[in-house]
């Protein structure tokens, strides 16, 4: 299991040049002028893990399968979007679909490169898409809230909880912010995630430097990073421009250009990491002599589930899970040390996957 972001933003940001950079392609076309991209384009990219090559090394593994990721390059949005200016319906649709949002910012300079709206300023350029997220959410809530608060006062019980929830993101989208701000208790959060809000989804800010910030960001990034700690949303900074550089070099060649512009990795690597935090998501490892290989699941979830990302029948039929814990794995050499050292264990159907952890699942279907 992976997941999917969608890379928003306004026109003329580098969205389509970071997500060119990303996956490597040259399916989206990254041009000088709004709407240069019009349908969503879809992009899978391995997700870089050095404990994966480092587990393969040790036991001679044939074959390397990192998880992936799925990046979808949204068309840009403008003010209006939410009544359907600049094709603001269609976008609005896509953005629905994915699990959470890159919200890219421009934070550079450059008169060559036309702004739609005329001035570099991303706090404001990323209130511009928020508000039309907002607005957009806060149509759909006032339309689907009438028939149920009927229902509510006709005695349904589960029409009064929609009601309430309804309500709570409503409050918010009415004072001008976004309804992944609201308290919502553990037992109403199904239906919270089945109202499919826009604003609800988690928000990464991307912020696209010119080259010689990338290492150390500009007042501009500042100002976007301050905005998402307040929010307590993520934030990373990337030079779109040095991502398209590196996608062009061998990967023996990359490191000494990283080197030389003061970076220790790809935007890439960093852009994962960030996302995997927002949406909360660790990797555990399955290794042999035919392939290592990494899976991607929600923090917190129990082994049986995490055996299903696998294989339905892995779920159905689990008995237990050998696990080793990653340092375990490399410092004892292998599964074989790992035995040996009594740091192999067998857990049950209760037990919760631990990101690193290398896992043997026992099953009967």
């Amino acid at each position: 299991m992976g997941f999917q972001c969608g890379i928003v933003g306004l026109p003329n940001v580098g969205k389509s040049t970071l997500f060119n950079a990303l996956t490597r392609t040259a399916a989206a076309q990254a041009a000088n002028y709004p709407f240069c991209t019009i349908e969503p384009n879809t992009g899978d990219v391995a997700v870089p893990d050095e404990r994966l090559d480092r587990l393969a090394a040790i036991a001679k593994s044939a074959q390397i399968i990192p998880t992936r990721i799925t990046f979808v390059d949204i068309a840009g949005l403008v003010r209006g979007a939410s009544k359907g200016e600049g094709l603001g319906n269609q976008f609005l649709a896509t953005i629905r679909q994915v699990d959470a949002i890159a919200h890219v910012l421009r934070c550079f300079d450059d008169g060559e490169i036309t702004h739609v709206e005329g001035r570099v300023d991303p706090v404001a350029d990323a209130e511009t898409v928020e508000t039309e997220l907002m607005l957009a959410d806060l149509d759909s809530l006032e339309r689907r809230v009438v028939p149920l608060q009927k229902k509510a006062q006709g005695g349904d019980k589960e029409a009064k909880r929609e009601v309430a929830v309804m309500n709570a993101a409503l409050d918010l989208l009415r004072a001008g912010k976004p309804a992944r701000l609201a308290e919502i208790s553990a037992e109403d959060r199904a239906l919270f995630t089945a109202m499919d809000l826009l604003t609800a989804k988690p928000v990464l800010y991307v912020c696209n430097v010119d080259e010689a910030s990338a290492a150390t960001g500009n007042a501009y990034s500042a100002r976007v990073e301050a905005k998402a700690k307040a929010e307590g949303a993520g934030c990373v900074v990337i030079s779109a421009a040095i991502e398209a550089e590196i996608a062009q070099l061998e990967p023996a060649d990359q490191a000494d250009y990283l080197q030389s512009l003061g970076l220790k990795e790809p935007g890439l690597n960093r852009l994962i990491r960030a996302g995997y935090d927002l949406l909360g998501l660790v990797t555990y490892f399955t290794v042999g002599p035919k392939e290592a290989r990494a899976w991607t699941i929600v923090r917190g979830t129990r082994a049986p589930q995490a055996a299903g990302v696998i294989h339905t029948d892995f779920e159905r039929g689990f008995i237990r899970a050998q696990t080793i814990g990653y340092d375990d794995y490399i410092r004892l050499g292998g599964e074989t040390g790992a035995k040996d050292s009594g740091r192999a264990r067998d857990e049950g159907k209760d037990y919760i996957v631990a990101d690193g952890d290398v896992m043997h699942f026992k099953f009967n279907v």
